[in-house]
């Protein structure tokens, strides 16, 4: 398959310069997505009240329970289109582009009436406090019934990366970044729409991004055009992208599971820790830039060294990727972690107005930001080990401490020490504890070598 000069061939040339090409793209989209994030939570924080902010704030654990299963998925189908693309295999890249978008239909649908049905009783389980709960399934109805338009968006983003363009996602992230900010002031400032006019402008902000990824990719020429017609069930592409993505699927659900605990008993300490919480997550956000960038280059060395490496058998090369992304995450998280540790009350305070909520957010930053390092860690070894077909592993690492741990720590800690500090500690142990077993096993195991074990059964 002749490379484009948009794309980024992983498997020759320089590893750490073929790196560093592809994932400068993805920082500036991950600072965008970031961005984008906080304008969203700034608008709600600075023109609605204190009720509004908390409403949106406690939707991240939520929203990321339905969608997470189904983006799990997705990345499954990025690692498989990646792999044929290290391989030269234009047949099967046609096909497995297109399950991955038939697959993003069905799953939009799955997700709406998922999302719909189950929200109001969630919420409810999470003991969102009276007077947040209104609100809060307000901004949820909303954003499940155009749902459509954040998945087919990340399946998108998914297979132009997969396909080594993260450039043009980058574009869009900005153009769609710049649409929210504008039509944010619009809905909420101006209109008073509060949490319902943040979540119409995510939607629609989302599903232009959708919009413009599906008419470059209806540009493309020979294997990687989509074209309506194609769209057809290829069962044993979509079976290895199930093999791929449902563990990492099922992983992001259950983990939402423990995120979904830990949020409710952040609840029950009210809606003034409801915002502090939010605030945080949004000032936490900046770790993601390096953490998803570049997890998206060791899930896409996952997807565009390791795997078009492994895929071409270029082993030393993908295990040279495999430590530069991993170690190039975990420092510059680590950097980020003890900025946001310094300057914590002037970051939790551009969001969180009300000296209550900045109290509580200052006190979650502080206490997690300096293990950032380990959660960059964990997720990058995370995707190196899905990229060598060891999908299991990491899943059933994730869910035991991220989940069952994390669930059984703050159930039992909070009852001997009931301070809101000690449900922040949940995320620095468990971070620590999966960083262990993922650096036992990357040390111990021949991973390099899985992706050909599993090809040649």
């Amino acid at each position: 398959m002749k490379k484009k000069k948009e794309t980024i061939d992983l498997t020759k040339g320089s590893v750490a310069k073929g790196i560093v090409a592809f994932t400068i793209p993805l920082i500036f989209g991950q600072l965008l997505q970031q961005l984008y994030n906080m304008a969203d939570a700034w608008v709600v924080g600075n023109f609605a009240d204190n009720t509004a902010f908390a409403a949106v704030s406690t939707s991240g654990s939520l929203v990321f329970l339905v969608v997470g299963m189904f983006n799990g998925i997705a990345i499954g189908g990025g690692v498989v289109i990646s792999r044929y693309v290290g391989a030269e295999d234009e047949k099967n890249i046609e096909r497995s582009i297109h399950t991955n978008i038939l697959f993003g239909i069905i799953a939009s649908v799955l997700m709406t009436a998922i999302g719909l049905i189950f929200a109001p009783q969630i919420l409810n389980m999470m003991d969102v406090p009276e007077n947040v709960l209104p609100q809060s399934l307000t901004y949820f109805k909303i954003y499940f019934a155009g749902s459509a338009t954040i998945i087919m968006y990340n399946i998108f983003m998914s297979i132009m990366r997969a396909l080594g363009d993260s450039v043009r996602p980058m574009y869009y992230l900005a153009i769609c970044s710049a649409v929210n900010v504008v039509l944010d002031l619009i809905f909420v400032a101006v209109f008073h729409w509060g949490v319902a006019g943040a979540a119409i402008a995510t939607v629609i902000a989302q599903g232009l991004s959708a919009v413009l990824c599906i008419l470059r990719m209806r540009k493309n020429q020979g294997c990687t055009r989509v074209s309506i017609k194609k769209l057809k069930y290829h069962a044993h592409i979509m079976g290895d992208v199930i093999r791929q993505g449902l563990p990492a699927g099922i992983q992001n659900s259950v983990i939402s599971i423990g995120n979904l605990v830990v949020q409710t008993n952040i609840n029950s300490f009210g809606e003034y820790a409801m915002s502090g919480a939010g605030s945080h997550s949004k000032v936490e956000g900046f770790v993601f830039i390096p953490l998803n960038a570049g997890t998206t280059c060791t899930l896409l060395l996952r997807g565009l060294l390791a795997i078009q490496n492994l895929g071409a058998k270029e082993y030393e090369r993908a295990k040279k990727g495999a430590i530069f992304g991993i170690v190039s995450c975990a420092v510059v998280a680590a950097v980020i972690g003890i900025v946001e540790y310094i300057y914590a009350p002037w970051l939790v305070g551009i969001f969180a107005k009300a000296p209550k909520a900045a109290e509580f957010g200052v006190i979650q930053e502080r206490t997690v930001c300096l293990f950032y390092f380990l959660l960059a860690f964990s997720h990058s070894a995370t995707g190196v080990l899905r990229g060598c077909g060891k999908s299991v592993i990491p899943m059933a690492t994730m869910l035991g401490f991220w989940c069952g741990f994390r669930i059984v720590y703050v159930t039992i800690a909070i009852r001997i020490v009931p301070v809101f500090k000690t449900i922040c500690w949940a995320y620095p142990i468990t971070w620590s504890l999966s960083s262990l077993v993922f650096l036992l096993f990357l040390l111990k195991t021949d991973w390099t070598h899985s992706y050909e074990k599993i090809t040649a059964r």
